[in-house]
């Protein structure tokens, strides 16, 4: 194994890991998660199973899909992210709800600072790592590369936009409170959509992407 490879892996398997941190502290704060996450939050309220095993269950669906129109997408990246990232999610929320069971407002926006930053920061080692893409990012990127239905921006904005309507739908059939929807669709989701892609494109250029050179 040469020594990029190794550098490669080594930034797949640690975004992942800080993903899955970095979800735990957007779950935390109760303002809103990325898309994706949304429509997880749905499910997570209306089927009786642990988020991990949910995470794993939903995203194997997702790989039969790319598996059946374009095998190119999945590398070792999208195994490791399918297996893993649930269960930290998991883990994480666990700790942070036994450290905080109740956080203040200021902790709440602390947690959703860290998990932006924590979010952009392993954004850019898995994209720079290049083994794969998740099974979701796959979706928009068979729709438009491999079918070429469209363009790549107008077809995630339809598949985000999508996984956040079906999570509130699931969320309210699941009878929880009203009140709740602020955990799943909130100041965070729209963090997600906008601001982040700047910030992972600035840490690709300037720190993970010349550790490859």
């Amino acid at each position: 194994m040469n020594s990029t490879l190794k550098k490669r892996l080594v930034l797949c398997v640690f975004g992942v890991v800080l993903s899955g941190v970095a979800v735990s502290f957007f779950k935390s704060s109760v303002f809103g998660v990325d898309p994706f996450q949304a429509l997880m939050s749905g499910l997570d309220s209306v089927i009786p199973i642990s988020y991990g095993t949910l995470y794993v269950i939903v995203n194997a669906i997702l790989l039969l899909f790319s598996l059946a129109f374009d095998r190119t997408r999945i590398g070792l990246g999208t195994l490791i992210n399918l297996s893993l990232l649930g269960y930290i999610v998991q883990f994480g929320v666990d700790v942070l709800a036994a450290l905080t069971p109740s956080p203040a407002l200021p902790i709440r926006i602390l947690y959703l600072a860290v998990g932006v930053l924590v979010a952009c920061i392993a954004g850019s080692m898995y994209f720079t790592a290049n083994m794969g893409v998740s099974t979701y990012d796959a979706i928009a990127l068979i729709i438009t590369d491999t079918w070429k239905i469209g363009q790549f921006r107008f077809v995630r904005i339809i598949t985000d936009l999508t996984c956040v309507l079906l999570g509130v739908i699931l969320f309210l059939l699941s009878g929880q409170e009203r009140s709740g929807l602020l955990a799943i669709v909130g100041i965070g989701t729209f963090i997600s959509a906008f601001m982040m892609g700047p910030m992972i494109d600035f840490f690709n250029r300037k720190l993970f992407g010349p550790m490859l050179h």
